[in-house]
């Protein structure tokens, strides 16, 4: 199973960005998809999350600007991201909890990441 994300780059504050992962591989079915970023000098933190059929769930921080939305069909997650502030600056990383693999073993697993660079 491997992850590709892309849509990072550079922004000014107040801007947009659309940031998409596509999963691949023999999966066989996908549970939960999600962002996590990653600032300089700081720890891995949750964006948002959502899951298969339910409801979505997002990082107080971003909640209003942020939209997470899921291609079931192409296995891809996407993350809208409007109202940048310089402090979601990070590299995104998104996480997918699937069932994958010959014997549909469950795989929870990461992309490379993206990196998102808001500028004043």
């Amino acid at each position: 199973v491997q992850l590709q994300a892309s849509g990072g780059g550079l922004v000014q504050a107040g801007g947009s960005l659309r940031l998409s992962c596509a999963a691949s591989g023999s999966i066989f079915s996908i549970n939960d998809m999600a962002w996590y970023r990653q600032a300089p000098g700081k720890q891995r933190e949750f964006v948002a999350r959502i899951p298969s059929g339910g409801t979505t769930d997002y990082a107080d921080s971003v909640k209003g600007r942020f939209t997470i939305s899921r291609d079931y069909a192409q296995n891809t997650v996407f993350l809208q991201m409007n109202s940048l502030k310089q402090e979601d600056t990070a590299v995104y990383y998104c996480n997918v909890d699937l069932y994958a693999g010959r014997y549909n073993n469950r795989v929870i697993t990461w992309g490379q990441g993206t990196l998102v660079t808001v500028s004043s």
